[in-house]
């Protein structure tokens, strides 16, 4: 088995509030090696996006690393001085944003854009245009010289996210960080997104993360999937094991909620009842336990990471017995 590229360990993210601090990761672990790609999944508020952004340490000033650690190839990033974490990203380590507008600066055009992203090479301008435009036609975008001279602004959404794409592939780096990139996308040009990291992943040759709460996303990309609730992992499997054989009860309900899954149509969609804890005063036991419908007295216990098969792990009392 290849040693992982990056490795995060017993993470704890707090953000600093008014009213106290909210855990939002809480001991997240999560392994990636080269040649996979990796999708984390959850209801919104369980802790992806923090954790996409802890990977490069893009953390806001509120939030607050209280344990664990981030390693990439074996050192762990958040101990590094600033200067050291700014080498890394970019070259190393790089991410698609979510929202593709809000990732340009909207004065600049695109083709100053890729030339700065390439600040940290060597190589003379003229060189950094033209890799910029072999990374255009790369993402699938036509008349790539035309793109180079235009606005974000005069860009289609998902133009601006293979543009995106292409940006944050311009280094090689040996770690991709995809936070929800089809998310502000319509289906058309999701699904010429997906078709196109469908297609990166057969000739990239580090990991890709890949953050989303579209299981279909998932099913279609990753090797692995990581389900996170409340700021914790709850299961950790190969994506067919996940999708066929899930284990914990939170991860079964987000299964049941999927609209692809429905066998017949109905008028009504399924949920899950209850509500994500308040993590500013997180559950002395297991976090799920309120909305599910195997609790028992000893759910009051945070439960015991269970190993089901070697590639398979569950957060869950009833599993480990």
């Amino acid at each position: 088995m290849k040693p992982p590229l990056l490795e995060i360990t017993d993470l704890s993210v707090a953000y600093q509030t008014d009213t106290g601090p909210v855990m939002a990761l809480r001991g997240a672990n999560l392994v990636a090696r080269a040649g996979e790609v990796i999708g984390i999944v959850g209801e919104s508020g369980c802790g992806k996006s923090t954790l996409a952004a802890a990977v490069m340490n893009l953390l806001p000033a509120t939030a607050k690393v209280t344990g664990g650690a981030v390693r990439f190839l074996g050192q762990d990033i958040l101990t590094l001085a600033p200067q050291a974490q700014r080498a890394l990203r970019g070259t190393a380590m790089a991410m698609i944003f979510q929202d593709p507008m809000t990732a340009f600066n909207p004065v600049l055009t695109i083709g100053d854009h890729l030339v700065d992203f390439q600040h940290q090479s060597r190589a003379p301008y003229r060189a950094k245009l033209a890799r910029a435009r072999d990374q255009l036609a790369l993402v699938g975008l036509s008349d790539p010289d035309v793109i180079l001279r235009r606005y974000p602004h005069q860009l289609s959404g998902g133009m601006r996210q293979r543009v995106a794409i292409a940006a944050a592939l311009l280094m090689n780096p040996q770690v991709l960080v995809a936070d929800e990139p089809t998310t502000a996308l319509d289906v058309t040009t999701e699904a010429q997104i997906l078709h196109l990291l469908r297609n990166l992943r057969q000739t990239y040759q580090g990991t890709i993360v890949v953050i989303s709460h579209h299981l279909g996303v998932v099913a279609e990309l990753c090797d692995r999937v990581y389900v996170m609730y409340a700021g914790q992992v709850v299961e950790q499997a190969m994506v067919d094991d996940l999708f066929h054989a899930a284990r914990h009860p939170y991860t079964r309900a987000l299964l049941a909620c999927d609209p692809a899954s429905f066998p017949n149509l109905t008028p009504v969609l399924p949920t899950i009842p209850g509500r994500l804890p308040d993590l500013r005063d997180p559950p002395k036991g297991c976090s799920f336990a309120p909305r599910c419908a195997l609790r028992s007295a000893r759910c009051t216990v945070a439960p015991p990471w269970a190993q089901v098969s070697p590639s398979h792990g569950v957060l869950c009392h009833e599993v480990g017995a």
